[in-house]
């Protein structure tokens, strides 16, 4: 017979205690546990029966490094570009990843496209749908192939076994919530369960050289449900989000233990699926017959990737008392930073304006490089004097009121002349090494804000 204990387990970091705890001592978090059943097996005869199936289970042995041999093991690149952008060229063998998203963003059908399309034998497992609905959604999407294996299954050791029978080149796991183990008592998405299918999976990717995709649903908060245990344990976390407002649906790389952590894919939802977006720049640019007052473009980096997005700034005198600070797409704290630079460097008055920032396209930009753009567009709404659709800006302000210079200029140069603006604005610190004349661009380098107003203002 199975041993039952009770434990008690943090619903945030995974920490158990045998007793209640008010506080967790390793996350400091406060009434996150809860408890929980656990059966062990004790007898020899039900280790074995729990470690069934389980691969090449061999005790290890210290291997010197030199004596490693790795393989040579491909990644497996798939149609989706933007996909292979992220994981870094392409799905790693043996490789764990972990998708999350908002409830009903585009994670299963963003899962599903990729079952269809890649050529290679993928088991998709459901915990949540059915084989019609999934039918369903495939007819919407409009792809129809024989590779793509459709297990509908929730007891994470059967699925393990059917997935060692068929022997597929990759398994999507969707979701990780849904799973329950059979050694343990506690319902599905529990902590100890999530933790313990987690673990399973990781050791089946590893001991097989199969990669699996586990979609996860995320909190109120927006971090991952489950313990913290989980991002540990696997090799990529990939956040998929967007607006529902919006059409677009961005993929951030949040840990990749085999690629670039800055790297970011762009879709677009529409009705058959998901598209990819190969150039953002010309859809987050607002198309306008003419020109208006608060409206700048930024050239930005996001990862490897030069892109060209507007910001829009609206600022009216204050009329309700506490002038206001709003800022979508851009973190308010910097917002306010920049404001009191122009107030305090430049002599301009905001303290009894409201104030509001949108990035628009409703995507979040952390580049610093986009500061030049907000200061121009506030400055704009501030004198009702419009900025010339052909001019862009790719530079830092600092405290002083200084321009600072920015990485990869040569780039945001390039995909500004590609679009065919005619001027750019940047730091005149950024011209070491770099010949500005051979760029069919006008750059102008600049040191001051004063000499910013200077310029497109005076």
């Amino acid at each position: 017979m199975a041993k039952i204990r009770k434990i008690f387990a943090c619903t945030n970091c995974g920490a158990t205690s045998s007793k209640w705890e008010g506080k967790c001592p390793s996350c400091s978090e406060w009434n996150t546990f809860v408890e929980e059943i656990i059966s062990k097996p004790t007898t020899q005869e039900e280790k074995k029966k729990a470690w069934k199936g389980n691969g090449k289970n061999k005790d290890p042995k210290p291997v010197a490094l030199p004596d490693i041999v790795a393989g040579d093991r491909a990644r497996l690149v798939t149609p989706d570009k933007e996909l292979n952008r992220v994981l870094g060229g392409g799905i790693v063998s043996g490789s764990l990843v972990l998708i999350g998203g908002q409830p009903g963003i585009g994670k299963s059908t963003l899962m599903l496209q990729v079952a269809l399309n890649v050529p290679a034998k993928i088991l998709y497992v459901s915990g949540e749908e059915s084989d019609e609905q999934i039918k369903m959604r495939a007819e919407r999407i409009g792809e129809q192939t024989s590779n793509c294996f459709i297990l509908t299954e929730t007891n994470v050791t059967k699925i393990l076994n059917h997935a060692r029978e068929m022997n597929p080149d990759l398994v999507i796991i969707d979701s990780i919530q849904t799973l329950a183990s059979p050694y343990i008592d506690s319902p599905p998405g529990s902590v100890s369960q999530v933790r313990e299918c987690a673990g399973e999976l990781q050791r089946f990717a590893k001991e097989e050289h199969i990669p699996v995709f586990i979609i996860g649903h995320i909190t109120k908060e927006g971090s991952i449900a489950g313990p913290k245990l989980l991002e540990h344990i696997v090799d990529a976390v990939l956040q998929f989000e967007g607006d529902r407002n919006y059409t677009y649906r961005i993929l951030r790389t949040i840990k990749n233990r085999f690629g670039s952590t800055d790297e970011m894919g762009i879709y677009e939802m529409q009705a058959n699926g998901l598209r990819e977006v190969s150039n953002p720049s010309e859809l987050l640019l607002s198309q306008k017959d003419e020109e208006l007052s608060g409206s700048a473009i930024s050239a930005t980096m996001e990862g490897m990737r030069p892109m060209l997005i507007e910001t829009q700034a609206l600022v009216s005198t204050a009329v309700y008392g506490n002038p206001q600070r709003s800022a979508t797409g851009f973190d308010l704290r910097r917002l306010s930073m920049l404001l009191a630079v122009l107030e305090k460097r430049c002599g301009f008055q905001y303290g009894q304006q409201d104030v509001f920032l949108n990035i628009a396209g409703g995507i979040k930009v952390d580049d610093p490089a986009i500061d030049l753009a907000i200061v121009s567009a506030l400055i704009s709404s501030l004198e009702d004097v419009a900025i010339p659709n052909d001019v862009c800006f790719a530079a830092e302000v600092g405290l002083s009121g200084e321009i600072r210079s920015v990485n990869r200029i040569e780039q945001r140069i390039q995909e500004a002349d590609r679009l065919g603006f005619k001027q750019i604005f940047i730091s005149k610190y950024n011209t070491k090494g770099l010949d500005i004349d051979r760029y069919g661009i006008k750059v102008i380098t600049i040191g001051k804000i004063e000499e910013l107003y200077r310029t497109l203002f005076e």
